[in-house]
């Protein structure tokens, strides 16, 4: 550990809420994001510094409005215990270092790990349904969607940074308008889905467990959208090969919860429908992430999840005849067996 150095931009924020109480700070392995993160020990205590831009209103900022919107609703996000709008930090309950991922990954069993992932839905479905029905909260969740124009972003962002950056694929005039079209079509049944709040990064690795519970980290893009968008970021999960049996105990456990909480009964052929759609449009949107984190910066560790997540992708296109010039062209062009080193 580094004991606080006064030179650090956040030493005199540290201070004025420790006092003179020895503090070290050292920093925590980044993520994919822009923000970056310490753990601060003072004395028996630990706690999380989030470091971000200076913001002006507490009830606006993203994290610090939808953290107060989840927690109000009883769902399971860190405290928050100091913040400083001009320096842009946020100082946070620590949650340890456990990780939904890692806690799957230590057991050679995958069915020990089920227990954590119905805790994951039993938090979901606080977000789905009691944070969505009180409308008359300020939570800046309502105010954006994943509509048409939002998913087709994704969905494109993949075509740029996945098949035109990353594997150099060249499309001729004719494939790009199939493109278009197929993904505009994906995306349009999608919006016309019911919507309701959706963390939209829902997978393994923000989803932390502390003390025997699941707690959640990374909300702040939270926005309306299908249920089925964090369902397939969690049970799709590009970072957990899950198995296909395992992932329908759990969505069949998610529709039981649902139905509990007094939700109409839903088709399920339909559910599974869209379920599969999403697949197709989340799983190109975290191949798109992973090959831009290469392009921009050289950052090659996401690259060898794209295989497996393509994978998912080729499975659910076979589910849909009207997505047939889709499918003919990713195989052409062979995307699903392009060497990721």
């Amino acid at each position: 550990m580094t004991p606080l150095s006064e030179s650090e931009s956040y030493s005199k924020f540290l201070r004025s809420r420790f006092g003179k109480q020895e503090i070290h700070v050292f920093p925590l392995a980044g993520d994919a994001s822009a923000r970056k993160y310490f753990r601060v020990h003072v004395e028996e205590h630990s706690y999380v510094l989030m470091v971000w831009e200076p913001f002006e209103d507490e009830n606006e900022y993203p994290f610090l409005n939808i953290q107060k919107h989840f927690e109000n609703h009883g769902v399971q996000v860190p405290k928050v215990e100091a913040v400083s709008k001009t320096e842009g930090l946020v100082l946070l309950e620590d949650l340890g270092d456990l990780t939904l991922e890692r806690k799957f990954a230590e057991n050679l069993n995958p069915e020990h790990a089920l227990d954590f992932y119905k805790l994951s839905l039993d938090e979901l479905i606080k977000m789905h349904y009691v944070c969505s029905k009180d409308t008359s909260a300020p939570c800046v969740a309502f105010k954006v969607a994943f509509d048409t124009d939002k998913l087709l972003w994704e969905m494109n962002y993949a075509r740029d940074h996945l098949l035109e950056k990353f594997f150099s694929l060249k499309f001729s005039s004719k494939e790009s308008k199939t493109l278009d079209l197929m993904f505009h079509r994906i995306c349009e049944k999608l919006h016309k889905e019911p919507k309701y709040i959706a963390h939209r990064d829902y997978h393994s690795r923000n989803i932390m467990i502390k003390a025997g519970k699941t707690r959640i980290i990374d909300f702040q893009d939270a926005r309306m959208g299908p249920i089925q968008y964090d369902l397939v970021s969690l049970l799709r999960d590009s970072y957990v090969d899950l198995d296909e049996g395992v992932a329908k105990k759990l969505l069949d456990y998610y529709l039981d919860k649902r139905a509990a909480e007094g939700e109409p009964t839903i088709n399920r052929e339909s559910f599974d429908m869209v379920f599969e759609l999403q697949t197709i449009q989340r799983c190109l949107k975290a191949c798109g992430s992973f090959a831009s984190f290469y392009n921009t910066r050289n950052d090659s560790r996401y690259l060898k999840y794209i295989p497996q997540t393509l994978s998912r992708v080729k499975k659910s296109l076979d589910h849909f005849n009207d997505l047939k010039e889709l499918r003919d062209l990713f195989n052409e062009h062979e995307i699903y067996t392009k060497e990721v080193k």
